[in-house]
């Protein structure tokens, strides 16, 4: 993977010591592929890499955050 990697947030994953980190990718698959939100969740809280990732282009991001919330609202 190549890019740009921009750190936004991190947090702890609950219940767990893991925690969940959010970053911005630009380029993440070589020049001029669409820069995504990189989502990646760690077991351990000083683990170098996630052991889950998942990548959302920006155009999906609105659609992403509605889902959660209609899945925060089923739990």
């Amino acid at each position: 993977m190549s890019g740009k990697i921009t750190p936004i947030d991190e947090m702890t994953l609950a219940g767990t010591k893991g925690r969940i980190t959010i970053t911005t990718i630009a380029q993440p698959y070589g020049p001029k592929s669409e820069s995504v939100a990189s989502l990646g969740i760690s077991l351990k809280a000083n683990a170098d890499e996630p052991e889950w990732k998942v990548h959302i282009p920006k155009s999906n991001i609105e659609q992403v955050i509605e889902a959660l919330q209609k899945a925060k609202e089923t739990l």
